[in-house]
């Protein structure tokens, strides 16, 4: 039996966890501000999401909009509360400006978070070599997933790269899942399944209504039905 493909929802609150969770999500990813592409939620909002749904939960370490860590010790700060209230799962991911890993960056909040799994996100996508990128981030503990639609331009663009990717799996620096998001339409999904990426993550796509509106349990339940009918 093929093993069931991972649907991501990303939720702002408990209500969007719940919504999620009725539709057939089996993770969230956990942010606030989408105006700024998702940043930290406040503790009080992870615990909330926490005590509404048993779901596995990533919250967003990023501070602002873009792919640069600014304020490391503000995030090591998030990190170390997010921990203390119970956060085990954690998304993030920090670029300089050449458009390399901020090793440094990452290599600081990895240290707070005790071993916990975490996803590098779409910075991936905007980096100037995402192979080299794979290779200086594959020791670091912790890592196993990567967050991305194979392109800045999201999964239309990025569909060759993921499938190239898809077939690297297993190589030093290719061990982690790949999370495919960023412009995921449900007309691409039978072409990754068929290249072995099982794993799924959406935004807007959750919500009907835009990102001024819930997530619908309604939304979700046909990726769902999409993702089950391989």
């Amino acid at each position: 039996m093929s093993e069931r493909a991972v649907l991501e929802v990303i939720a702002l609150d408990a209500e969007d966890a719940i919504a999620a969770r009725a539709g057939g999500a089996d993770r969230l990813e956990l942010v606030t501000d989408m105006a700024a592409d998702g940043l930290t939620p406040p503790v009080a909002t992870f615990a909330a999401v926490r005590a509404a749904v048993d779901l596995p939960l990533g919250v967003m370490l990023r501070l602002t909009d873009g792919f640069a860590a600014r304020d490391v010790d503000r995030l090591v700060r998030a990190a170390r509360e997010l921990r203390e209230a119970g956060a085990v799962e954690f998304v993030l991911g920090f670029l300089d400006a050449d458009g390399s890993v901020d090793l440094g960056a990452v290599e600081r909040i990895v240290a707070v978070l005790d071993g916990c799994r975490w996803t590098f996100h779409r910075a991936i996508d905007h980096a100037a070599d995402r192979d080299a990128l794979r290779k200086q981030l594959a020791d670091l503990p912790g890592l196993d997933t990567y967050l991305t639609a194979g392109s800045a331009a999201g999964v239309d663009e990025g569909l060759p790269t993921l499938l190239a990717e898809a077939g690297r799996g297993g190589e030093p620096g290719y061990e982690q899942r790949l999370l495919v998001g960023g412009g995921l339409r449900l007309d691409h999904v039978p072409h990754l399944l068929a290249a072995g990426l099982n794993a799924f993550h959406i935004g807007g796509a959750a919500r009907p209504g835009g990102w001024g509106a819930g997530v619908s349990a309604g939304a979700v339940g046909e990726w769902r039905k999409v993702l089950d009918r391989r």
